[in-house]
């Protein structure tokens, strides 16, 4: 059952009334906001099996594969409810006064407070970890800040019922319902009108480049822009350097078939370039990899919109001159199945066609071939901003192709060195954001609880007295937290 268009009254009731929560949630303690999280969590585990079988029938995806990720949202809700209270994120410093100095010096304290109510998007590939209870929600509530979540028309049944257990732990909590709120809506109407409304103070989104560029489109057309937090587009581009190449080129080949294909290449994180020097070794990774993506099978991938978007793109890539198929899974696929692909091209093609440096979303990846490492170099420069980039190196490569590895690094937000880009672990060092067009702001992370800072502002104190201070910034350091106190980090008290 098609779920109906939330219309711009209910948007905006929605809205004033997040409004309204953000004046009690905002005062709520650290603690508060973790057991809400915390109750989320335990409500999603003993919804599990009601929520699994709607999300399969939604998004094709395994049961295997759904509670993984279902199992990753609650670790998520946790971890993030953890730091929360543990407090770092505030980001707390204490200056304080020398009145004999001249001119005299004031009591300065800081902190990070809420930036009020945001807009979650859900995304189309993760209907768990990404969406209505993923990370940006949880990072929100962790701020302080309540939560509008707009479902993804793809799961919006699976969304619905993930955001009755949400509903459900605010008021288990005591919490206004304002604090959550879900919106149906597949017309731009619904979204424009969530992102310009002025109470809205922050926009969360994982989902294509055309998507996120027009909520942050929207955002700075209002009379007070605001912050949009876009996880957009990818190719993660994969530098294979020479010594290893010579010692590992089909241990490498075997390696990346395996995260090309990962669920069905349905991962900002999937690696759809390989860049090497043409000649032998680079022979036999093509042959190899060749030879193992002819035995992957099709799979059916999320639903109908991201299958004809892969066909999209796979064949007008595949269509460019002097770009050869190199191979193709041989076994026949059912409908709706993502084929697994992998293409080659010569450097002076890639960097001389706009077309080819596209995400194609899915199974698919493309081989580019340099005649030496001037000519990778220059590739590279060709390169727009990804989460990602990886070396394929020797200690050897990377010491001696430093200005190869200069340039790579300024590309992306995880830097990975002989590994796969796939599979985004949820911690404190986890950066999940890179420059445009990965994201719109390559200073924050989706990932881990670092992401909690996104939907805070900092906020200075100055001569204010110790009992009018929040807790955070008092001399006795009620909440036990790390502070920077006259340039000293401690969680001593102050005398």
């Amino acid at each position: 059952m098609k779920s109906k268009d939330a219309t711009i009254e209910e948007i905006n009731s929605a809205v004033n009334s997040a409004w309204s929560a953000f004046a009690v949630f905002r005062k709520c303690s650290l603690k508060q906001r973790a057991n809400l999280m915390r109750t989320i969590a335990v409500k999603l585990d003993a919804t599990a099996n009601e929520i699994i079988p709607v999300a399969i029938e939604e998004t094709n995806l395994t049961e295997a594969r759904l509670r993984n990720e279902l199992a990753r949202t609650r670790h998520q809700l946790i971890s993030y409810a953890d730091a929360c209270e543990k407090g770092d994120w505030l980001e707390a410093r204490i200056d304080t006064a020398i009145p004999d100095r001249t001119p005299p010096k004031p009591d300065l304290r800081k902190m990070l407070v809420p930036l009020g109510p945001v807009a979650v998007f859900g995304a189309s590939n993760f209907p768990f970890a990404y969406s209505t209870a993923g990370g940006d929600t949880a990072c929100a509530f962790a701020a302080g800040c309540p939560v509008l979540v707009k479902a993804h028309p793809a799961h919006a049944r699976t969304s619905e019922l993930m955001a009755k257990t949400i509903t459900e732990a605010v008021r288990e909590t005591e919490l206004p319902d304002g604090v959550f709120t879900h919106i149906h809506g597949e017309s731009f109407t619904v979204g424009e009108t969530l992102v310009k409304h002025t109470n809205v103070k922050a926009v969360g989104f994982t989902g294509s480049l055309n998507g996120g560029k027009q909520l942050f489109d929207w955002a700075n057309q209002r009379k007070e822009p605001i912050p949009v937090f876009a996880e957009m587009s990818s190719v993660n581009p994969v530098f294979l350097l020479p010594e290893k190449m010579h010692k590992d080129a089909a241990a490498i080949a075997k390696m990346y078939a395996g995260s090309i294909t990962l669920g069905v290449g349905q991962f900002c994180t999937n690696p759809g370039l390989l860049i090497g020097l043409d000649g032998e070794d680079l022979k036999l990774l093509e042959q190899t990899l060749a030879a193992e993506i002819k035995t992957m099978a099709p799979a059916t991938m999320l639903h109908s919109g991201i299958y004809k978007n892969f066909e999209e793109r796979r064949a007008a890539a595949l269509s460019q001159e002097s770009v050869e198929t190199l191979a193709v899974s041989e076994i026949a696929p059912l409908a709706h199945q993502g084929v697994p692909t992998i293409a080659t091209t010569t450097a002076e093609t890639f960097i001389n066609n706009p077309e080819l440096h596209k995400e194609v979303f899915g199974p698919y990846s493309l081989i580019i071939k340099c005649r030496d490492m001037d000519q990778m170099i220059e590739v590279a420069r060709h390169i727009e901003g990804q989460l990602t980039t990886t070396l394929m190196a020797t200690e050897k490569d990377v010491k001696q192709f430093d200005r190869l590895v200069d340039v790579v690094n300024n590309l992306c937000g995880r830097f990975i060195l002989n590994s796969v880009p796939t599979g985004v672990e949820v911690c404190l060092s986890m950066q999940h954001g890179g420059p445009f067009p990965s994201t719109t702001d390559a200073r924050f992370s989706s990932v881990g609880a670092d992401g909690i800072k996104r939907f805070a502002r900092p906020l200075a104190f100055q001569n204010w007295s110790n009992n009018l201070l929040p807790d955070a910034l008092k001399n006795e350091n009620p909440l036990g937290i790390w502070r920077t106190v006259n340039d000293e980090l401690t969680k001593e008290v102050l005398a």
